[in-house]
This record gives C-alpha cells, sequence and structure tokens, in this order.
C-alpha cells in the first residue's frame, strides 16, 4: 500500500517468469558463495523494502515460509501487508519461529542464537536471513573458502558486521545445522551459506 492511496502496490509484473529468474540466481549465489550474481528486477515494493530484498521475498516465500522483520520494516506501515499479500507467508513476532528473517540493514540481523537452526536430521529447516546490503560498505578484508569457492576468495565484508560475521564463526562448527545468508545490493545478489568460512585476512 502507499500512504497517498491506501492500495497495494503490484507484485512481479510476470509472477511465474519473474519468480523462476528470481529464485535462479539465488541458487545461483548460494552456490557460488561470494560471487554477485546479477538481478535485475521490475518492482515497487513499499519503503523501506529494497526492490531486490522484495524480490527475492516474493521469489522464495510463501504460505509455508514464516517471516521475520526487523523494526524498521515492522513499523512501516505498508511492508508487512504487502509481503503478506503476495506470498501468503505470515509474520511472525519471534525469530525463532521464522524460516526467513527479512534485516533492513547488517546491523538488524538478529543474533544467531535467537534463530532457528534446524537439527541434525532436518538442517534444510533452519532459518535463512535477508539482509539489505545497499549501499552497505567495506567492514574489512576477509578471506572465505569452502564447497563452491575455487581455493579462496577476496571479500570486503560489505553487508556483514562485525557481530554478523562473529556469529558465523559458532555457525559453521554446527554444522549440518546452521543459518543461510543472502545479501541483497543494488542490482545483485550474493549468497553466504552455513559451509562458507570467513576469516579475516591478515596484514603483511
Amino acid at each position: 500500500m502507499t500512504a497517498q492511496t491506501g492500495m497495494l502496490t503490484p507484485g512481479f509484473h510476470s509472477p511465474v517468469h519473474d519468480a523462476q529468474r528470481v529464485f535462479r540466481a539465488v541458487l545461483d549465489a548460494l552456490a557460488r558463495p561470494l560471487m554477485p550474481q546479477r538481478l535485475d528486477v521490475v518492482l515497487d515494493p513499499p519503503a523501506p523494502l529494497s526492490r531486490e530484498v522484495g524480490a527475492i521475498a516474493l521469489a522464495l516465500c510463501d504460505e509455508q515460509t514464516p517471516i521475520w522483520l526487523d523494526s524498521a520494516l515492522t513499523h512501516a506501515p505498508d511492508v508487512a501487508g504487502w509481503i503478506r499479500f503476495h506470498t501468503g507467508a505470515p509474520i511472525v513476532e519471534d525469530p525463532a519461529d521464522a524460516l526467513f528473517c527479512i534485516a533492513s540493514g547488517p546491523s538488524a540481523v538478529p543474533a544467531f542464537d535467537a534463530l532457528n537452526a534446524g537439527t541434525d536430521e532436518e538442517p534444510h529447516l533452519s532459518a535463512t536471513v535477508l539482509i539489505d546490503a545497499t549501499d552497505a560498505l567495506p567492514t574489512g578484508d576477509i578471506v572465505a573458502t569452502g564447497p563452491g569457492i575455487d581455493r579462496s576468495i577476496a571479500w570486503d565484508g560489505a553487508g556483514a558486521s562485525a557481530r554478523f560475521l562473529e556469529a558465523r564463526r559458532a555457525n559453521i562448527a554446527m554444522f549440518p545445522r546452521g543459518i543461510d545468508a543472502i545479501l541483497a545490493a543494488r542490482g545483485t545478489v550474493v549468497g553466504l551459506p552455513r559451509t562458507t568460512v570467513t576469516t579475516q585476512k591478515e596484514k603483511a
């Protein structure tokens, strides 16, 4: 909805085609950690939800996907209604009840120990964190290794807070349980699955 009209803004122009395209970009991003994948979408979600974050939510969530929103998104008048209308997903207050957590910025990511990490028998039931990394600044020289990465890859940490990176170290030790992360910036999406190890690059 918009403040001026009270009307819901549209979702995807071509729901099936657009959802498949976004879904493929996210899958590729998670299969190739920290390698930006192009994400071109025509979408006008209510502020402060970004176009890319809104598109990923529409492509990945449905009535079986409880969603948690951070306070900035919760207090925006139209965001929850827009997501519910276009996906059917319930909005939950406790991040522990969510399968999908949407953070409007790196500092808004909930503590990992407050999230559902799945079980050893059903690790796929863990939460995924979607972070709006639009205009996020680099946070450090980071080296990433793990499945989907050829030897190692350098990353500037844009979209990840120091607290988030520290939490991921403990997260990796929980494998096969753990939290996956998706970082959405302007026109791109980056995947950071639970299997990716990130370490601070040693200074020469």
